[in-house]
C-alpha cells in the first residue's frame, strides 16, 4: 500500500511538471525585449496575437516618430507593437504579421516563434530586406518596482519583470476587471478568455 501511495505521488508530480511545461510553452504572456528597456504583453484576441508595451524602464515615452502626425504625442506605454499575428499555414508554432518600431516609426513584416518555453524569437523585415531578429525572454513574475541601481539580469535568465522606480504602474495586459457591485448585469466572459489588450481601440476594430 505504501509503495502504491508513493507511486501515485511520483505520477502526479510528473503530471504537474508536464502541465507546467505545456503552460509555459504558450506565446501569450509578458516578454522582456532584448535591450531590457521594456516588456511586451502578448494576448490572443480571437485567434490572432497582439502585443503592447506593458512596462518601460524609462517612463514617459511618446511615439514621436510615427508617420501619422496625430499619433506622435501618444504614450508608448500601452502602444501596440506586435500587430495581428496569425498562425503560419506551413510551419508549426510560427506566427506571421507585423511589428511596429517606435524608434524609426516604421512597420515591418514580422514573425514570432518560441525557440524554447521561455525564449521568443522575433524577426522583422521591410519589403523583404533588412531582415534581422532578436530573442525576447519570458517574464515569470509580476512586475514590481526596482530597488535603486538594480543588477542587470544575466543573458538567458528569465527576467523577473522589474521596472524603473517611479514609472507608471502596469495597467496593460491584465484581465478585464469585474464589474462593480450594483452595476448593470452582463454576461461575463469565460475566465481568462478576454484580455484588456483586446479591448484597446487600435486592436478591437481589427481583432474580429
Amino acid at each position: 500500500m505504501r509503495k502504491l501511495a508513493c507511486s501515485a505521488i511520483v505520477l502526479f508530480g510528473a503530471m504537474g511538471s508536464v502541465a507546467g511545461i505545456a503552460h509555459a510553452a504558450e506565446i501569450p504572456g509578458e516578454w522582456l525585449v532584448k535591450e531590457g528597456v521594456a516588456t511586451i504583453r502578448i494576448a490572443d484576441c480571437n485567434g490572432h496575437l497582439w502585443g503592447v508595451v506593458a512596462t518601460e524602464k524609462t517612463p514617459g515615452g511618446v511615439d514621436s516618430k510615427n508617420p501619422d502626425k496625430t499619433k506622435r504625442s501618444r504614450p508608448t506605454l500601452g502602444m501596440p507593437v506586435l500587430l495581428d499575428m496569425q498562425k503560419d499555414e506551413d510551419e508549426k508554432g510560427k506566427w506571421n504579421g507585423h511589428i511596429y518600431n517606435a524608434k524609426d516609426g516604421k512597420t515591418y513584416e514580422s514573425s514570432i516563434k518560441l525557440s524554447s518555453p521561455n525564449q521568443l524569437k522575433v524577426e522583422g523585415c521591410v519589403l523583404g530586406f533588412l531582415c534581422g531578429g532578436e530573442t525576447w525572454t519570458r517574464v515569470l513574475e509580476p512586475v514590481t518596482p526596482m530597488a535603486a541601481n538594480p543588477a542587470t539580469p544575466h543573458a538567458g535568465t528569465p527576467h523577473t519583470g522589474t521596472k524603473a522606480t517611479g514609472s507608471v504602474p502596469r495597467t496593460i495586459g491584465q484581465k478585464a476587471p469585474a464589474p462593480m457591485p450594483g452595476a448593470a448585469a452582463t454576461t461575463p466572459p469565460a475566465p481568462g478568455s478576454v484580455s484588456d489588450i483586446c479591448l484597446l481601440p487600435d486592436i478591437a476594430g481589427a481583432a474580429h
